[in-house]
């Protein structure tokens, strides 16, 4: 429940920073939302009816490559902003639309780093970085940043140059933000320790997108027979990981250690 909560706080944040900063001042955001900004701007369509109809596609996707629970934590997210972004009036806190740019963009950031980190997107290209980012070596934020160039010039050639480089400096500041909150690119080593290690190795290997090593061992003290399950994850994948084990072995014993560098295959094929 508290992660739900969390995840309809981080879409307030989002929705603060669009219509309180960037609307206002035809600023665009990243990804989806930037596209249904731009559309809300030239068209009578609201912002929030348009954000929720063009996530629908990248939400089903998400459900076949991210997974059911981190699906129904977006849906909360794009439903929940997307009416965020209907009732919160879009009037400018300031007149300056530097200041507005960078606090819109800083700010969207933490709404949605705050999601992220609590296993969800906030639905849109959010999802396409995941999925990019799980079998790669790029951060999020990294990739959000270029695949929205494409905002940056439809904005330059829409509105003017100027709010283009207003959209850039928005959407990189979004990007730092993010990375500084969600952190998916750092690796963890898990060292899972358990006497249930077959149906953790096969709802792992079922549910993340990564390889699982077993070997053999046995209690120091008890001479008890146990198998070590050994897996490299991004920061973002062990809370899931945490709970699939906690789900067959509430007794495991699992050691965490930051990974400095992965040579190799990283993603499971």
């Amino acid at each position: 429940m508290l992660k739900y909560l969390i995840v309809i706080v981080g879409s307030f944040i989002i929705a603060i920073a669009f219509n309180a900063f960037l609307v206002p001042h035809e600023i665009l955001s990243s990804g989806i939302s930037g596209i249904a900004i731009l559309l809300g701007l030239i068209t009578p369509f609201d912002t929030g009816i348009l954000n929720f109809v063009m996530n629908v596609p990248l939400l089903i996707l998400g459900y076949y490559k991210l997974g059911k629970e981190i699906t129904l934590n977006t849906l909360v997210c794009v439903v929940s902003l997307s009416i965020f972004l209907y009732t919160i009036p879009a009037e400018a806190i300031s007149n300056n639309t530097l200041l507005s740019a960078i606090f819109g963009g800083a700010i969207g950031g933490v709404g949605i780093g705050l999601i992220m980190k609590y296993s969800g997107t906030s639905g849109g290209m959010d999802i396409i970085a995941i999925i990019i980012s799980r079998s790669s070596n790029f951060s999020v934020g990294l990739l959000l940043t270029g695949m929205n160039s494409v905002i940056v010039l439809i904005s330059g050639a829409i509105f003017t140059w100027e709010i283009a480089l207003y959209t850039l400096l928005s959407i990189y500041l979004t990007g730092k933000a993010i990375d500084t909150i969600y952190t998916n690119h750092e690796k963890l080593t898990m060292q899972i320790i358990t006497t249930a290690a077959e149906p953790i190795r096969q709802e792992l290997l079922a549910s993340i997108y990564r390889g699982v090593t077993v070997t053999e061992g046995f209690g120091g003290y008890t001479l008890e027979k146990k198998n070590i399950l050994i897996m490299v994850v991004t920061r973002y994948e062990m809370l899931q990981v945490k709970q699939i084990i906690q789900k067959h072995d509430k007794k495991a014993f699992i050691n965490i250690f930051e990974t400095v560098e992965v040579v190799g295959q990283f993603a499971k094929n």
